[in-house]
């Protein structure tokens, strides 16, 4: 069997009073016409992405409403994920090829966890292109099968995408975050539903609850932070994508015109991303010692509360990406009443409305005059985050995230 995935108890009904009675009533009433469906989630990995904290969260809820839910990782080795990582990078839009050999490694793995996968599922629901051959070697296991992408397929290398699409064309369903992500090899695949759901973020859960100015504060000092300074952050894994090198970039140009400001970059080492310590190396060797930049992952004991505080405390908020196929750490940073700098790309928009909730840029130089215009221009800052945390409360939180995959299942069984 593949290694199942233990998850903790959550309750829908702890929160009514974020996103209103309407909206967990409309659950209830969905779930009702699904109580004991068997619901399994395949993934690549438990820790250190957005795929899995998702998942953290969604599966406690699902069985909260009775579904009966589980969650199991894939078997894999280094030369898989080395596979599978130059995968994500080529559907994001890299120019790197997957060599034959390569294609050879992808697939053995794949038909391996094929074989260990249990069966006896009315849904499996198959996670990003790591697993996505799994389908075509076993689908009596599942009555349904859905493929759900997490990832920005709106540009994607034609030779990779070409191999990926006979895999996903199999599943009865495939979910993506955007209508732009869906590959257009896809929307002829008239026998197979296409939904588009972005995802969303738990409220509840030490990353995003409440926490108290002194408590970030003082959480903040222990890794040299000094908290009567400006700070400004950005909350991501350590990958190319995500442009850390372009937020320096746009410090330096900040600390020219105000000299006091800080920077965080904050991030987590996915088990499923061999390339992020090399890039986590290059970024420090970029920052060329400066100590107002704090360069931190989890194994400098950066956790959710660490995270939490981090964002609470930052005077501004950057997410630079240059592809981003959602970004939570945006919702994150809006749901904690911070102002917000996004990069005008992938699902970022859909979270940031610029002018209104945030600001979008596409450059280190339009990022540097934003965090200039923020730090400022306080009750501007204050403004925008106030509009950005509404629009989490109304369309990123949790409980509309289940919804939308309750009214999937009734779609499809």
């Amino acid at each position: 069997m593949l290694q199942p995935v233990a998850v903790g108890h959550k309750s829908l009904a702890d929160y009514t009073h974020l996103v209103g009675r309407p909206l967990v009533e409309e659950i209830r009433e969905l779930a009702e016409a699904l109580q004991g469906l068997k619901v399994l989630h395949l993934s690549a990995t438990a820790f250190g992405g957005g795929v899995s904290e998702i998942l953290y969260t969604l599966i406690p809820l699902m069985r909260d409403v009775g579904i009966e839910a589980d969650w199991q990782i894939m078997i894999g080795r280094e030369e898989f994920y080395n596979v599978t990582k130059l995968m994500h990078n080529s559907l994001q839009g890299s120019d790197q090829t997957i060599s034959d050999d390569e294609w050879v490694i992808y697939e053995r793995y794949n038909r391996i966890n094929a074989l260990e996968l249990s069966d006896g599922w009315d849904v499996i629901i198959v996670h990003d292109p790591q697993p996505a051959a799994v389908h075509q070697h076993v689908p009596e296991k599942a009555r349904k099968w859905v493929w759900r992408c997490h990832i920005d397929l709106s540009t994607p290398n034609p030779d990779t995408i070409e191999h990926v699409v006979p895999l996903v064309r199999g599943y009865d369903d495939s979910v993506f975050h955007l209508q732009d992500y869906v590959p257009s090899a896809l929307n002829g695949a008239s026998e197979q539903k296409i939904h588009i759901c972005p995802p969303a973020i738990d409220p509840l859960s030490p990353k995003n609850m409440a926490l108290s100015p002194e408590d970030a504060a003082f959480v903040c000092d222990q890794f040299g932070v000094d908290v009567d300074r400006p700070l400004i952050c950005q909350v991501s894994r350590f990958d190319p994508w995500k442009d850390p090198i372009g937020v320096i970039d746009a410090y330096r140009q900040v600390t020219e015109q105000i000299p006091e400001v800080q920077l965080a970059l904050v991030g987590s080492m996915a088990t499923d991303d061999p390339e992020g310590w090399e890039f986590f190396n290059s970024t420090l060797e970029y920052a060329q010692g400066d100590p107002d930049i704090k360069i931190l992952n989890n194994l400098n004991n950066v956790g959710a509360i660490e995270v939490n505080a981090f964002q609470s405390q930052a005077d501004v908020v950057i997410q630079k990406s240059t592809r981003e196929g959602f970004g939570l750490t945006v919702s994150e940073a809006l749901w904690k009443a911070r102002p917000f700098i996004g990069g005008d790309v992938g699902g970022i928009p859909l979270q940031v409305k610029d002018g209104e909730t945030g600001f979008l840029v596409s450059s280190p130089d339009q990022c540097a005059e934003r965090s200039l215009e923020i730090l400022r221009e306080p009750e501007l800052g204050k403004k925008l985050a106030r509009a950005g945390k509404e629009h989490v409360r109304r369309h990123f939180l949790t409980p509309r995230l289940l919804r939308d995959w309750l009214r999937i299942f009734s779609d499809s069984t």
